[in-house]
């Protein structure tokens, strides 16, 4: 049962910080959305808040690596479409009012201890689509240049479409992503 009610507290946070951010994410906002007892907080998170935004940051990070375990042998273009409908459904579902908890933990923190939490998540998603691009038929290096390029693109591509609330930035930089890797992919043939 403790592990449940800590699960669900670090899941909410993932949510939280997903819409709201590393400022606008407070532990009573946290107990609101999961109905847990406020001595939860200080139960699992005797760190306080940073402990409680590392464990979401890191599960943020879990669940995209998770996500991508069953595309291992997809063309580059089918795992950089993966990845974009990924983003599109959290903008859409969300109405343009969920990002990247991880990216919302980076640009906001002053903590170097969830400075290297988001490092070690954004390492980890270049490190898994770079073999997964290289598996699909990359060169080692297009794969991890193509690999960061994804990731940036995709990450700067949600923040302009949640402030401008449309789609239309979103899809311009999705479309130029699947053509660059449609030609790395021809030129690596």
């Amino acid at each position: 049962m403790a592990k449940e009610v800590r699960s669900k507290m670090v899941e909410g946070a993932v949510q939280l910080l997903a819409r709201h951010g590393l400022q606008g994410t407070s532990f009573s906002e946290l107990l609101e959305l999961t109905g847990t007892p406020r001595g939860s907080v200080y139960h699992h998170f005797p760190g306080g808040k940073e402990q409680l935004v590392a464990a979401a940051v890191d599960l943020a990070g879990d669940r995209a690596i998770e996500l991508l375990a069953d595309k291992t042998g997809a063309s580059p273009e089918e795992i950089t479409a993966y990845f974009l409908g990924l983003w599109r459904t959290i903008l859409t579902r969300s109405h343009f009012e969920a990002g990247c908890a991880v990216l919302a933990v980076t640009v906001a923190t002053d903590s170097g201890e969830l400075l290297n939490h988001a490092a070690a998540v954004f390492r980890a998603w270049r490190q898994r689509l770079g073999e997964l691009f290289e598996a699909g038929g990359l060169g080692r290096r297009d794969a991890a240049r193509f690999a960061a390029t994804l990731i940036a693109s995709s990450e700067g591509a949600v923040v302009l479409s949640r402030a401008e609330q449309d789609m239309e930035p979103f899809e311009l930089v999705a479309g130029h992503l699947l053509e660059q890797v449609r030609r790395m992919r021809a030129a690596a043939e």
